[in-house]
């Protein structure tokens, strides 16, 4: 038994040690990536791997080499680890729970609504010191120049981005009258000019958060798969933990006072002592 769940640990921890290398590179992924411009997953995930793969570490070598101490540090961050990562997983779930495109009639791709999405995500884009920073990254990437030469065919036909659809282009409800455009609030902060465009309309804001909210949806599914894994290899943990305390110290303090023999009734020596006797007398 002390072998086999052992063994069983040291495979688990290897397994995690190695599933903890795509998380990491998925987060350095994201940080080189043009295509989004929200970097707050980013930060999470590389805590997220790093963390996973030191613990896998110190649990693979308490194993492998009977080190208890290590293996009692290793309890005590997967419990913590486990607990923070179903936290985090439950509130991205609560968070990312609304949301989602509207259909436009006549086009394939769909149109975003700020006030649809959960008032957490908004209030981060609203803040307009880091929307700045947002903005200034999908400018860098060139997003919008990737639709320029767009026929008004290939605005029917073809399909956009949820960040293309709501800082590319005026929202669809927007009309000319007399060579001025009327119609929602974005319609009048919708600009021809390059650096403008719909950058500070709120169904760019919202073409943002879809984006956020695809990204952190992905990012859950992930996270419930390695929670799965981080209780399977916490339950083996806990077996290998008790295999290597006892290897260590075989004989416990309790041992002492417990029964090494059964020792007869008083009665037995009675009945024997009489048949004896019995066996005597004929």
């Amino acid at each position: 038994m002390y072998r086999f769940s052992n063994t069983v640990i040291g495979v688990l921890n290897l397994l995690s040690l190695l599933a903890s290398i795509p998380i990491i590179g998925a987060a350095l992924w994201k940080a080189r990536s043009s295509t989004t411009c929200e970097n707050f997953l980013q930060t999470p995930l590389l805590v997220i791997g790093f963390i996973i793969l030191l613990v896998s570490l110190a649990g693979f070598i308490g194993a492998c080499f009977n080190v208890a101490w290590a293996l009692w540090v290793y309890l005590v961050v997967m419990i913590l680890l486990i607990a923070t990562l179903m936290g985090l997983t439950l509130f991205g779930l609560v968070v990312t729970s609304q949301g989602g495109g509207v259909e436009v009639p006549g086009r394939v791709y769909k149109e975003y609504r700020l006030g649809d999405y959960h008032p957490w995500l908004r209030e981060r884009v609203r803040d307009q010191e880091y929307w700045n920073s947002i903005r200034s990254c999908i400018l860098t990437s060139k997003t919008c120049s990737k639709i320029e030469s767009w026929t008004t065919l290939d605005y029917f036909q073809r399909d956009m981005t949820s960040v293309q659809s709501g800082c590319c282009k005026p929202p669809t409800a927007c009309t000319y009258e007399t060579g001025v455009i009327v119609g929602g609030e974005d319609c009048y902060k919708w600009s021809n000019g390059i650096e403008t465009l719909c950058y500070e309309c709120d169904a760019c804001k919202a073409g943002v958060l879809e984006e956020i909210r695809l990204d952190w949806r992905k990012l859950s599914v992930v996270n419930i798969l390695v929670l799965v894994l981080l209780i399977a290899v916490y339950a083996a943990g806990c077996c290998a933990f008790h295999n290597t305390r006892h290897a260590a110290h075989p004989y416990h303090p309790s041992d002492d006072n417990r029964m090494t023999k059964v020792r007869p009734r008083w009665d037995y020596y009675w009945w024997r002592w009489w048949h004896e006797k019995k066996e005597q007398l004929y």
